[in-house]
């Protein structure tokens, strides 16, 4: 199988090893870098993918605003989410936006062959952090933790401000303005029943939403 892979990714030196990889093992015949989401919903407006490799973490908005865009112009493209971020963070989010699986940069490289040939088969990719993760939530059934019952925007918002960012750091780091970032804020301090940005924080940390030894990319 050798496919056409549109790699969308915000690190050049990630971008270029993953491109090397699957051209060297016979797995793509061609492999696009994009560096921002809009120039990989661009590309998929140029041309034809038959898999679309994809970070959660881009300059110019989150991957999963990019996935549920790619899903509108190309649905019968596979997504596969690729990123630092850990399964229980945000593969069932993911999943429910529509991906077709979600593979953590820390695999290694016959897991990433694995996961885009099966992606690209039409079948999803589920790695064991993964399976555990969606365990877990489903096994919640209605009973969900605060953060869960969440907007991406909300959840994103949550992470950031839990990680020490000002609002006007998280308004440009998702190209909102400053009062739609705050209105984010008190949305999810509502429904989580928080009062300020202490006891956020405080429920971040404990519930692990975050790498404390640095963000994730």
């Amino acid at each position: 199988m050798t496919l056409r892979i549109l790699l969308a990714d915000d690190h050049a030196i990630v971008r270029q090893g993953v491109r090397q990889l699957l051209l060297d093992k016979g797995v793509a015949t061609e492999v696009s870098e994009a560096e921002t989401g809009a120039d990989a919903l661009a590309q998929i407006d140029r041309s034809f993918w038959d898999i679309v490799l994809l970070d959660i973490s881009l300059p110019d908005m989150n991957g999963i605003e990019v996935l549920k865009r790619l899903r509108r112009k190309a649905p019968r493209v596979p997504v596969l989410m690729f990123s630092m971020y850990r399964e229980d963070q945000y593969a069932v989010r993911a999943l429910k936006a529509g991906a077709a699986g979600y593979l953590s940069k820390t695999s290694n490289a016959a897991e990433m062959m694995n996961a885009v040939r099966q992606v690209a088969a039409g079948r999803k990719y589920v790695s064991a952090q993964m399976a555990e993760a969606l365990a877990d939530y489903v096994s919640l059934d209605g009973d969900q933790l605060p953060h869960e019952r969440l907007s991406d925007r909300e959840y994103q918002t949550l992470c950031m401000l839990g990680s020490g960012k000002r609002l006007t750091d998280i308004a440009h780091a998702l190209s909102l303005s400053v009062k739609t970032v705050s209105v984010y804020r008190s949305r999810l301090l509502e429904k989580m029943g928080l009062s300020n940005n202490a006891e956020l924080t405080y429920y971040v940390m404990s519930n692990n939403l975050i790498d404390v030894g640095g963000a994730a990319a």
